[in-house]
């Protein structure tokens, strides 16, 4: 376990100046780096300190102009930076390449992981669940699950978190039973591919926001995090490699549509969590359900079609007793209709004290192929990390369960 560095709020100067006369080439910008880690390191540093957790949360174009630090390079953006080493006789694609090394390889997620304290398990099948604990010692949870492609190439796929519990409410979800205890950051959601990437030594291909919470709750986060995802002089990650998983939060689905709007973000990928085929279902397990109805749902998910393509995923978490007859395939398949989407069937993970069991191999099957009957695109979601706690809707710090309790605004 890594020691987590103390941080006492202090008025703060850098004692690390650069002349902006200094030669621009790369022991330049390697010192740049070194500021930025030992000032994270800093006993000055502050959860909110600019060159603590916000400049975590910054892409390349708009990494702030730090009055204290005037004299540091990092007051030039990307292209200033480009410009500045043109100037000195460097190519552009040089001065490119430099940035990226030094914004995606630098000493940023060192720096970032050695201020924080990372605890890890493993199952057998590769899957691995890490907790870090954040400055105000609240933990979120993270897997980096290895998937099996094509060819046999494993590819790892990062499940991040987008808030410390959630306010959700949903029945089968371990996290919901925390409550919510407040939303991350951009620069708290980064770091979390920052230890997949640099901790753990894992290249991510794909992520996913199904961790712990809502994270059209915390949109504004998300979004946030997202520009930094795909920033091309960072992780360069491509939107197709994200998804956003939703309880259905409509409000945040057209925020979210507006957003890859008015960017030019394309091919990002949603998912719904549905779950049943009926209001007075979806509303016994999912509460949302009592204001932001299927109807509602179906035509927000009808807008986001229309404006965005693609194909929509929809999630159905497979409960015994609950949503596993006949019935509901049928009631589920008359209400996607004609729109473009996937089902992803998950066998239900028990939480901890559930009233319900996992479902049994043949009922899942049976389900799957009575699904299909109905005319619907089926998958089933390969279970990884049961036995960790890991699993889809397992989730949730048993510890800080009780320490808060939020209400969703569901209007």
């Amino acid at each position: 376990m890594m020691r987590m560095s103390s941080c006492v709020r202090r008025p703060w100067t850098s004692p690390w100046p650069i002349s902006p006369a200094a030669p621009v080439n790369s022991t330049v910008l390697r010192l740049a780096s070194d500021v930025i880690r030992r000032c994270l390191l800093s006993p000055h540093c502050t959860h909110d300190h600019p060159f603590g957790g916000r400049l975590l949360g910054c892409c390349s174009m708009d990494l702030p102009i730090i009055d204290s630090v005037a004299q540091s390079p990092l007051q030039y953006t990307c292209r200033e930076w480009e410009e500045r080493c043109r100037e000195a006789g460097r190519s552009a694609q040089s001065a490119r390449t430099e940035w990226v090394d030094c914004f995606r390889r630098g000493a940023l997620p060192e720096a970032a992981a050695r201020s924080t304290s990372i605890r890890s398990v493993s199952s057998g099948d590769g899957t691995t669940k890490f907790l870090i604990r954040l400055p105000d010692n609240h933990e979120t949870e993270s897997v980096i699950l290895p998937l099996t492609g094509k060819g046999g190439r494993v590819r790892n796929t990062l499940c991040v978190s987008s808030q410390v519990g959630c306010a959700m409410g949903c029945r089968f979800c371990e996290t919901a039973q925390m409550g919510l205890i407040r939303n991350l950051s951009v620069a708290e959601i980064l770091l979390q591919w920052h230890v997949a990437t640099h901790h753990f030594k894992q290249e991510i291909r794909n992520i996913v926001f199904m961790g712990m919470g809502e994270p059209l709750d915390n949109v504004e986060a998300v979004i946030g995090a997202i520009r930094i995802l795909t920033d091309r002089r960072g992780p360069s990650l491509a939107s197709r490699r994200i998804s956003i998983s939703t309880v259905g939060r409509i409000d945040g689905i057209r925020t979210l549509s507006a957003f890859l709007t008015d960017s030019g973000t394309r091919n990002l990928r949603l998912a719904v969590s549905v779950n049943a085929a009926d209001d007075e279902t979806r509303s016994s397990i999912m509460p949302l359900n009592r204001s932001m109805n299927m109807g509602k749902l179906r035509d927000a998910l009808a807008d986001w079609s229309t404006t965005h393509g693609g194909t929509l995923l929809l999630e159905y978490v497979l409960i015994p007793g609950v949503n596993d007859d006949p019935t509901s395939a049928a009631r589920l398949a008359e209400w996607v209709g004609d729109l473009p989407a996937r089902i992803n069937l998950i066998p239900y993970n028990p939480r901890r004290d559930s009233p319900w069991p996992a479902p049994d191999e043949d009922r899942v099957d049976s389900f799957l192929r009575t699904m299909q009957e109905a005319g619907l695109t089926v998958h089933r979601r390969v279970t990884q990390g049961r036995s960790l706690m890991a699993a889809c809707g397992q989730l949730g710090n048993e510890h800080i369960r009780n320490r808060r309790r939020v209400s969703p605004e569901l209007g």
